[in-house]
């Protein structure tokens, strides 16, 4: 390791730097970590958590399972251990995650408690990276897997409530429902589980969502639901399917007293529950429409009605948030990161941003099956000046629209690219060669320098 002052290095980067940071050390970061060493491609790997694991780690709280499969969520080509279930809970899978980080080795390459709060582009196409603590380096590339699970999002009311408000990501333990009126906001997954924990300790659990959802059993003939879906179905079959499933399993949503949902099942993220329905029909969870006002201890909705609370749990989702890159590079439209292939920019080369979407199912498949493909790209993006994403975008792919995928359609995807390969790159080098003077354009630092603080090479 050699240091070097800011200009030194600044000037001796494309000589100098070989490796790429991961930021995130959560499933998908650990993923791609696995992906770049088994390609040999160096890097080091930061997590401003004081332990890896991620959303697993830091927040999900203490009754979780996972709603997609076992099957479908470990890595492929490291499966769970035969003893676990179906539905794995969140310590298991906290423990299967150090378990991957241990076997292949990967703990070496990571920093625990190194919270990133810069990255700019810089000259000769390298990246600089700010720390928390002061410190800089150099790096070739950045991959972005810091997760889509920490930035809360919140509702907007009008009024003041007496009691608590919380945010779903702050509920860790049943005990904070205990003998609690409750109302949980939100029809999603986490807002069904904790709505479903409150009917069974609190002294009230009402369920507010702004519209109705589409309520997926876990399992069908005792199989996970999502393990029923095989790579040859399109996603019209699929949803042929989870309808038929949906009628034999919860019947309509009118005898649950809940308005049918007005969008097609999979427009968005499915909610996979069965103790919701089960709670409604027991009369220990309330449905109610969205909230209209607080005052007091008291929620008003939007039907007029309203209710005495203790606690409000806003199970209402998360921003897709890079707070460490600056705003020439921010390119997060609502849910939707506009990138190339799901990960690449046409305009920056070095810089990825990588599981920022929704897919229905479990994420370890998904990233056994596209970190190979990923790290070719990096492997092309060596040999060529112009940006993967320019590439992508000439050939004719879209900048997403959505945030949602169905992962069959991403597998056959990725096959067909592996297949395609050979002629990708021929066509990037045609690419290439028509913009000659690319370069990232530098941009600004957030602040000064101390002349004191050393910049590391890598």
């Amino acid at each position: 390791m050699r240091q070097f002052d800011e200009h030194q290095a600044t000037e001796k980067a494309t000589h100098t730097t070989g490796k790429h940071l991961i930021i995130g050390a959560g499933f998908v970061g650990l993923g791609m970590a696995q992906a770049l060493q088994s390609a040999g491609i160096p890097y080091d790997q930061v997590d401003a958590s004081d332990e890896l694991a991620g959303n697993w780690y830091h927040g999900v709280y203490k009754t979780a399972h996972i709603i997609s499969s076992r099957k479908v969520t470990q890595f492929t080509h490291f499966p769970m251990p035969e003893d676990y279930p179906d539905f794995p809970s969140a310590q298991q899978m906290r423990d299967y995650l150090n378990s991957f980080a241990d076997h292949f080795d990967l703990r070496p390459s990571i920093e625990l408690n190194r919270t990133v709060t810069y990255v700019r582009p810089i000259e000769n196409n390298v990246w600089e990276v700010t720390f928390e603590n002061g410190e800089q380096r150099i790096y070739k590339g950045v991959l972005l897997c810091n997760g889509h699970h920490w930035c809360k999002r919140f509702p907007k009311f009008f009024g003041e409530f007496k009691g608590k408000i919380i945010h779903s990501k702050d509920y860790k333990d049943p005990a904070q429902l205990r003998g609690q009126r409750v109302l949980t906001i939100g029809g999603g997954n986490s807002a069904c589980d904790i709505a479903a924990e409150a009917a069974r300790v609190g002294s009230k659990s009402v369920l507010s969502m702004r519209e109705p959802v589409w309520f997926l059993p876990k399992t069908f003939a005792g199989i996970p639901v999502v393990d029923l879906i095989q790579w040859w179905m399109p996603q019209w079959f699929q949803r042929l399917m989870a309808y038929g499933i949906i009628r034999l399993t919860f019947g309509q949503h009118s005898v649950y007293g809940l308005p049918q949902p007005k969008y097609r099942i999979f427009d968005k993220h499915p909610t996979l529950n069965n103790e919701v329905p089960y709670y409604l029909k027991h009369g220990r969870i309330v449905p109610k429409p969205a909230v209209h006002r607080l005052e007091g201890g008291k929620v008003e909705f939007v039907d007029g009605s309203s209710e005495d609370f203790d606690l409000i749990v806003c199970a209402t989702g998360y921003h897709v948030a890079y707070p460490f890159l600056p705003a020439e590079l921010q390119r997060v439209e609502g849910a939707v990161v506009k990138c190339y292939g799901g990960a690449f920019l046409d305009d920056y080369k070095g810089l990825y941003y990588i599981g920022w979407g929704q897919t229905r199912g479990g994420v370890g498949s998904l990233i056994s099956a596209s970190g190979p493909v990923f790290t070719r790209f990096l492997k092309l993006q060596d040999q060529i000046n112009v940006p993967i994403g320019l590439v992508l975008k000439v050939m004719g792919q879209q900048l997403p629209s959505s945030h949602l995928s169905d992962p069959q359609a991403i597998f056959r995807q990725l096959k067909l690219t592996k297949w395609l390969f050979n002629w990708i790159v021929k066509r990037a080098f045609q690419v290439d060669a028509q913009y000659p003077d690319f370069a990232n354009c530098p941009l600004p630092a957030l602040a000064p320098i101390e002349k004191s603080q050393p910049v590391v090479v890598y």
